[in-house]
């Protein structure tokens, strides 16, 4: 199928992703080596068994497998535009229309939605990032990579978790820590604010002068209240905008704000951010500042920042890989600071 992998379209923690061609030559495909070293095949299981659940447009299509001793592949649809971070840029409007980044903020919306609501069992995706949002022809988004995936009853609202998992700078709070609330779908929707944000080019630092301060290392989200306090929150874009552009570019920073609150509860769940992209502007109210700030450079800190993260057990935070201190986050060794301006379990 991938001609003696002549092809690598990619490569992350799990394997190595090449082009193919189904044996009647007329359909491409994607295929997934997974690495025979990772573990007990757990990725893989979860992959099959969360894709095999799965039938919607914004969800990458499972194909087929092989499992043959340790050689273990996964075959799903090519996807000829790549994965989102491609398209991502300090000022991403320069690269899509603002329509087009709307319409793909909605289509991974109505993607996590359908996991979490729709499926026979309650899929959790717990990586989702640019690199695991795929692009068709149509560049119309497709979530992938269900390696990490948890599959749990419709009716469960917390997850039981011995094991942390992610990629920096997209986790949930809670992932990390149980003080700040217990895991559920509200972590993909952490995950997909912060996409929303990112998209956008809200979270890049370079992006805004700060007038009166000289301080790079100011928090995204607390320089983008500043703008809405101001009134100037279009300044985080820079160039020139419709009043079209500017109101799905508001609506695309209110929705992403809401999702990464800190505390789960006050994050909207998938069918209530999918109405609230849908609904008009002036029916949004500006969230209340999140206790955490992360900052925009989380995954930029972090050496393999594309890479996916899953952590043994609990243990492993109190051995100093990933620990949460008063004001600094230790993440794989790297250290980045977080100010906080309440306590975590307010």
């Amino acid at each position: 199928m991938t001609n003696s992998f002549a092809h690598v379209l990619g490569k992350g923690g799990f394997g190595t992703v090449y082009k193919g061609k189904l044996p009647d030559g007329n359909h491409d495909v994607a295929v997934k080596i997974l690495l025979e070293s990772k573990g007990n095949g757990e990725e893989f299981i979860n992959e099959l068994a969360s894709m095999s659940r799965t039938s919607h447009v914004n969800i990458v299509s499972l194909l087929g497998f092989c499992y043959e001793g340790n050689k273990r592949a996964i075959i799903y649809e090519f996807m000829p535009n790549g994965s989102l971070d491609k398209f991502i840029s300090e000022n991403m409007s320069a690269k899509l229309e603002w329509k087009k980044l709307y319409d793909i903020a909605l289509g991974v919306s109505r993607g996590l939605e359908y996991l979490h609501n729709r499926c026979i069992s309650r899929i959790v995706h717990f990586d989702i990032k640019p690199q695991n949002i795929l692009m068709d022809k149509d560049l119309c988004p497709k979530i992938s990579d269900f390696g990490l995936a948890k599959l749990c009853k419709n009716k469960d609202s917390i997850i039981s978790m011995l094991d942390a998992r992610g990629t920096a700078g997209y986790i949930a709070p809670e992932v990390f820590s149980k003080n700040f609330g217990g895991v559920s779908h509200k972590s993909d929707v952490y995950s997909y604010g912060m996409v929303v944000l990112e998209m956008i080019g809200a979270t890049n630092i370079e992006n805004v002068e700060h007038s009166g301060s000289n301080n790079s290392s100011m928090y995204f989200p607390d320089r983008i209240y500043k703008d809405l306090d101001r009134g100037e929150i279009m300044r985080i874009f820079g160039g020139q905008t419709t009043e079209d552009e500017e109101k799905i570019a508001k609506k695309m920073v209110l929705v992403g704000l809401w999702c990464i609150q800190t505390n789960p509860s006050h994050r909207p769940a998938m069918m209530k951010v999918i109405e609230m992209l849908e609904g008009s502007l002036e029916a949004l109210e500006v969230p209340p500042k999140p206790l955490l700030f992360l900052p925009a450079t989380v995954a930029e800190t972090t050496e393999d920042s594309n890479e996916t993260s899953s952590f043994a057990n609990s243990s492993q935070f109190e051995r100093g890989t990933l620990q949460a201190t008063e004001d600094t986050l230790r993440f794989s060794n790297k250290e980045v600071q977080i100010p906080i301006t309440g306590s975590a379990t307010e």
